[in-house]
């Protein structure tokens, strides 16, 4: 028994053992990551969004040399081009401009092409001097009213808000009836109302005058323009009356009073004189119901 058990034991096939499995590899989740900055760089400059365009309004500024805009603030060439119905084409050729074509605050563009001036003229005579700067008072009262000043970029306003430099005070108000009018000075009268030669007409009268004679305001008022703004005219005062009336002092040597003064009748208001385009010293005055001219010596009388 024993040997069969052991002939069995030997006939019996010996199997290696399993090699054992490595354990279970299990993938691990990847952490969650953060994205990664972009390599760092300099900063962008901020775009600014306060800058608007500005309208243009046509101002062209007449030289010798031609026709040219003064570039303003939040101005663009196309809306200045525009403003004057040239094409951008057209100022570029004009002004030689160059890309990028950034224009200048204060800079002056050409608005028409060069040209050769004309010849030098012979000097004017006093005649035609006169001619060539005729106007009538009543341009002066509706286009010589003072511009109101610039104001200051909000930078540089006062904390109050309110502007350093106001505009114009309005004129006093001039109530009441029309004054009784008198002459501002004694002097004949050399040319009186009415048609001259060549197609004039003259608003009012020219009184023969000395040198720095007293001018007096012919009635009580308020001064409306004082001014050597106009050449042909010298030193010119205006004057507004009660009733719509008003009076003008035209070839002053000097003006004694400013634009708002209340002044009296026969009060002193300038010093007459041979300014503007005249041939001697004299007093051209005038008197104007509303805008309609009326001969003086029908109005004051006494000549």
């Amino acid at each position: 028994m024993v040997a069969l058990a052991l002939l069995l034991n030997g006939c019996m096939i010996s199997r290696p053992e399993p090699a054992p499995r490595p354990p279970a590899r299990t993938t691990p989740k990847p952490a969650p990551t953060r994205p990664t900055a972009p390599p760092s760089r300099a900063a962008a400059p901020a775009q600014r969004t306060d800058w608007v365009a500005r309208r243009v309004v046509p101002a062209a500024v007449v030289t010798p040399q031609g026709r040219f805009h003064i570039v303003k603030a939040g101005e663009t060439g196309i809306a200045i081009a525009r403003a004057y119905g040239l094409t951008w084409r057209d100022l570029i050729a004009y002004n030689g401009l160059k890309e990028p074509f950034v224009l200048r605050v204060g800079q002056r563009l050409r608005l028409s092409p060069q040209f050769t001036p004309p010849p030098a003229q012979p000097p004017q005579t006093l005649e035609q001097r006169a001619r060539a700067f005729e106007l009538s008072i009543d341009d002066v009262m509706t286009g010589g009213q003072p511009a109101a000043p610039a104001s200051r970029p909000a930078a540089n306003r006062p904390a109050t808000g309110a502007s350093a430099d106001p505009p114009p005070a309005p004129l006093p108000a001039v109530t009441g009836t029309a004054p009784a009018f008198r002459w501002p000075l004694p002097g004949r009268i050399i040319s009186g109302f009415g048609p001259k030669a060549g197609g004039r007409f003259n608003d009012g009268v020219n009184l023969k005058a000395n040198p720095g004679e007293a001018v007096r305001a012919a009635g009580d008022g308020v001064v409306a323009y004082a001014g050597d703004a106009i050449p042909g005219f010298g030193n010119l005062l205006l004057v507004k009356h009660a009733g719509g009336w008003v009076s003008a002092y035209a070839h002053n040597e000097a003006l004694l009073v400013a634009r708002g003064a209340r002044v009296k009748a026969g009060e002193a208001i300038a010093r007459a004189g041979q300014s503007g385009a005249v041939a001697e010293p004299q007093l051209h005055f005038e008197l104007r119901r509303g805008r309609t001219p009326v001969d003086p010596a029908k109005v004051i009388g006494g000549r």
